[in-house]
C-alpha cells in the first residue's frame, strides 16, 4: 500500500460512506442501516445495505461489499490511489508525495500510463483535424454543421492517411510499443510491424465522468469498412459501463437523460442546447450503462433512430431501464431517421416539443405491437388483446398494473373485466399470482460440515460487529485460531485485537486486503444474516449455540491435524477443556 495505514484509516473515517454512497444511488433509511438498488447489478428491489455504523456497504443479492475505498474503486473503475486522492481531497486531507516501490502501485501506474497514452493520441488527432492534412475530415464535420467551438469541446479529431504516423508520434513521446498495443491504439503484423488500425477517419474521443479520455471512436472517410471503429476493451476502457458524453450531460441538471444512438446525434444535440444527450458505445445499451444513468436520473428519455432497427432498440432499450427502475419515454423522430437529421429540418424548439411530448414507454410498446395484427380481422384482434394482457403481467406491483390496465382498456376500447379476466389468467400462468412456495415442516436442504462450520463462524464475526460488549464475554473461551478458514483467521486476529483496544473499526480492517474478491468475502463477513428472534432466552440460546459450534468444529479440525501440526495438540486439549466449561456455562447478552 502507498500511504501508511493511519494516512489511510484517517481518510476513510473523514469520509461517512453513508454520504458518499448517496451521491451515487438514492438510499432510505430502515432500522440501523441505509437501503437502495444495487448499482452493481440490476434489481426491483433493494437488497443494497449501507450501514452507518459498521461504515461498510453490502448486497445481499450480489455480494459485493466493502468500504468507502473499494465503493469508489468498484463504481468509478478506480485504482486505489485514484479513491484515496479524490476522499481526500474531498476531507480536506493533505496526501504527501510517495513514490512507489518496485512492486508496489504498478497496476495503478500501468492505469495511469494508458491515461497518458490515450491523451497523447487524442492531442494528436486533435492537431491533425486542423492540419492541410486534416481537411477532408474538417470538411466533412463542416459539412454536418458543427462549429469550430463544438469540435473543441469534444475534442474531434483525425487519423491520418496510414497507421504509422500515429505510431511513431507517440514512440516520440517516451511510449513504450507494449502500452501503445494495451491501450488498443495499434497492433502488429509481420508485415508492416506495429500500425494503428486508425487511419483516414474522424475521430471522438470517448471520455469518462471524470474527463478522462478511456478510448476511441473512428468514423471512416470514403466508403471504407467498418463505417465506424471503436476501440477494443482495455484496463481503462469498458464499453458496457461508460457512456459517450456522460461528462458533460451528468452537470445538465435537465431532470432527464437523452439516450441517442451514434456520436453524431450527442454532439448535435449538444450544440442545439440538449447538453443531457448520450449515447452507447458502439454496443447495444446494456444494463450497466442503465445503472450508470440511474446515478443521475430517474427519467430516461429515447432518442432513437425511427427505422426498424431503431424501434427495435428503443424496445429493447425499454425493457432494461425498466429493470433498472428508470422511468423511460420514447421521442417521436418521424418524418426523420434520427436526432442530427431532426434538429437540422426542424431546429431546436420543434425538438423540445417532441421532448415535452415524448411517448410513455408502455404506450409506446403497445402501439408497436398493434402494428404486427390485423385490427379489421376479429381473430387478429383478440391475439392482440392477449398480448397486452402479458404485457400488463410484467409490472409486479398492483397498483401500477392496475393504473395501466386502465389506461389500455380506455385507450383502445376494450372492456375493462374482460382485460382483466385476461390479465388475471396470464399472471397465474406466468406465476405472477403463484403464492409463495414454503418448505414442508422438518424439511431442509441439507448443508454440508464444512459449510455449516464456515456458516458458525460469519455468524459469530457478524453478531460480535453488531455487539461488540460481547466480546468480553467469550474472550476467555474463543481465539483467532478457531476460525478454520485462512480468511476468517486473518479477519479475527484484527478483529479481537481491535476490540481488546477498544477501537473497532470494521471497515478498516477491509482496507488490511488488496484481492476484491477477498474484499467481498470479508464484507460478506460482516453482513452474515443473523437468526430473527423476539426474546432474550432465543437470542441467547442462539447465540450459545454459534459459539459452541465454532469452538467445536476448531476442535475437531485440530484433532484431525494431531501427528502432523504440532500446535494441533496445544489447540485439541484447550479446545475441550474450553468446550466442557461452555458446556454448562451461561451467557448473557444483557
Amino acid at each position: 500500500m502507498r500511504y501508511s495505514e493511519e494516512l489511510v484509516e484517517e481518510v476513510r473515517t473523514r469520509n461517512d460512506i453513508v454520504d458518499v454512497v448517496a451521491g451515487y444511488v438514492r438510499l432510505q433509511k430502515r432500522g440501523s442501516n441505509h437501503w437502495g438498488l444495487c448499482p452493481f447489478h440490476n434489481e426491483k428491489s433493494p437488497s443494497f445495505s449501507v450501514s452507518g455504523p459498521k461504515q461498510m456497504y453490502y448486497c445481499f443479492g450480489c455480494g459485493a461489499g466493502g468500504n468507502v475505498y473499494t465503493f469508489l474503486m468498484n463504481y468509478e473503475n478506480m485504482s486505489f490511489p485514484e479513491a484515496i486522492k479524490v476522499l481526500a481531497d474531498r476531507a480536506g486531507v493533505q496526501l504527501p508525495e510517495v513514490e512507489d516501490g518496485p512492486e508496489t502501485g504498478q497496476r495503478e501506474n500501468k492505469r495511469t500510463r494508458l491515461l497518458e497514452v490515450n491523451k497523447e493520441a487524442a492531442k494528436f488527432f486533435y492537431y491533425q483535424l486542423r492540419t492541410p492534412r486534416g481537411t477532408i475530415g474538417y470538411q466533412y464535420l463542416q459539412k454536418r454543421e458543427l462549429s469550430d467551438e463544438t469540435m473543441h469541446k469534444f475534442g474531434l479529431g483525425y487519423a491520418g492517411k496510414n497507421g504509422e504516423e500515429l505510431v511513431q508520434y507517440l514512440r516520440g513521446k517516451g511510449f513504450e510499443d507494449e502500452l501503445i498495443k494495451e491501450a488498443g491504439l495499434a497492433s502488429h503484423t509481420e508485415r508492416q510491424g506495429l500500425t494503428s488500425q486508425f487511419w483516414n477517419r474522424v475521430m471522438f474521443p470517448i471520455q469518462d465522468i471524470n474527463h478522462r479520455v478511456i478510448g476511441f471512436g473512428g468514423r471512416v472517410m470514403g466508403d471504407g469498412t467498418p463505417k465506424y471503429l471503436n476501440s477494443p476493451e482495455t484496463p481503462v476502457f469498458d464499453k458496457r459501463r461508460n457512456l459517450y458524453g456522460l461528462n458533460f450531460a451528468r452537470t445538465a441538471r435537465c431532470g432527464n437523460i437523452i439516450l441517442c444512438e451514434g456520436y453524431m446525434d450527442v454532439i448535435a444535440m449538444h450544440q442545439a442546447g440538449f447538453t443531457q444527450a448520450v449515447a452507447s458505445l458502439g454496443t447495444a445499451f446494456t444494463p450497466e450503462q442503465a445503472n450508470l444513468l440511474r446515478r443521475y436520473t430517474e427519467n430516461v428519455l429515447l432518442a432513437y433512430d425511427s427505422d426498424g432497427a431503431g424501434v427495435k432498440a428503443a424496445l429493447r432499450g425499454i425493457g432494461i431501464l425498466r429493470d433498472a427502475g428508470l422511468a423511460g419515454k420514447v421521442i417521436n423522430m418521424q418524418p426523420y431517421k434520427d436526432p442530427d437529421e431532426f434538429m437540422k429540418a426542424l431546429g431546436k424548439e420543434a425538438f423540445q416539443e417532441r421532448i415535452d411530448n415524448a411517448e410513455n414507454s408502455f404506450f409506446f410498446e403497445i402501439r408497436i405491437l398493434e402494428g404486427q395484427f390485423d385490427m379489421n380481422d376479429p381473430e387478429e384482434k383478440t391475439k392482440f388483446h392477449r398480448e397486452i394482457a402479458k404485457k400488463l403481467c410484467e409490472f409486479s406491483e398492483d397498483v401500477e398494473r392496475d393504473n395501466y390496465l386502465q389506461a389500455i382498456a380506455d385507450k383502445y376500447l376494450i372492456g375493462i373485466e374482460n382485460l382483466r379476466k385476461l390479465v388475471n389468467s396470464y399472471a397465474s400462468q406466468t406465476g405472477l399470482a403463484k403464492p409463495l412456495e414454503r418448505p414442508r415442516t422438518g424439511v431442509h436442504q441439507k448443508s454440508s460440515p464444512e459449510e455449516n462450520a464456515k456458516k458458525s463462524q460469519r455468524l459469530l464475526v457478524t453478531w460480535l460487529t453488531d455487539e461488540p460488549a460481547l466480546y468480553g464475554k467469550i474472550k476467555k473461551y474463543i481465539s483467532p485460531e478457531d476460525f478454520t478458514e485462512d480468511i476468517y483467521r486473518r479477519v479475527a486476529e484484527r478483529l479481537f485485537q481491535d476490540l481488546e483496544e477498544e477501537n473497532f473499526q470494521p471497515a478498516g480492517i477491509i482496507s488490511m486486503f488488496e484481492d476484491e474478491n477477498e474484499q467481498r468475502e470479508v464484507a460478506a463477513l460482516f453482513n452474515t444474516s443473523l437468526p430473527q428472534l423476539t426474546t432474550g432466552q432465543e437470542r441467547e440460546k442462539a447465540f450459545h449455540d454459534i459459539l459452541f459450534a465454532v469452538k467445536k468444529n476448531s476442535y475437531e479440525y485440530y484433532t484431525g491435524q494431531l501427528g502432523t501440526d504440532v500446535n494441533a495438540l496445544k489447540q485439541a486439549v484447550e479446545g475441550k477443556k474450553a468446550l466442557e466449561e461452555l458446556a454448562k456455562t451461561h451467557i448473557s447478552l444483557d
